[in-house]
């Protein structure tokens, strides 16, 4: 049998995703042995479907699903927008929010770049603002 029959024989195509049926890593994600090397099942199948993975791109779960290795539900990215996309990542969490805890809008950049809220900020007096 040859790597390819091998690994398709492991994935379930009833749904949707195309789950695979194998052995999960602890954070989900499936691997597979493909010439005797471990390799990422949505990694393998991107590349039997689509073609090579470009250099220094990722795969994106477009599904959110980690042992999905339908190839329509995978994407070639950077390892920065993977993480924007991220639905735990700290920093993407944070750059999805649009208004400050206490439901203003963001709607200024501090001198680092930083978004902060601006009614907020006029409400609050900062030690710099303060001067005789």
């Amino acid at each position: 049998m040859t790597s390819e029959a091998r690994f398709w024989s492991k994935v379930d195509k009833s749904g949707d995703c195309w789950l695979w049926t194998g052995r999960l890593e602890a954070l989900g994600y499936a691997r597979c042995r493909v010439d005797g090397e471990r390799v990422y099942a949505h990694r393998y199948a991107y590349e039997l479907e689509v073609g090579p993975i470009p250099d220094g791109m990722e795969i994106d779960h477009l599904c959110r699903v980690r042992h999905c290795v339908n190839p329509t539900h995978l994407e070639a990215v950077t390892h920065r927008e993977n993480l924007r996309r991220s639905p735990i990542q700290v920093t993407s969490v944070n750059a999805r929010k649009t208004h400050c805890p206490y439901g203003h809008p963001y709607s200024n950049r501090d001198s680092r770049g930083w978004r902060e809220c601006g009614t907020c900020r006029s409400r609050r007096r900062l030690p710099s603002e303060v001067s005789a």
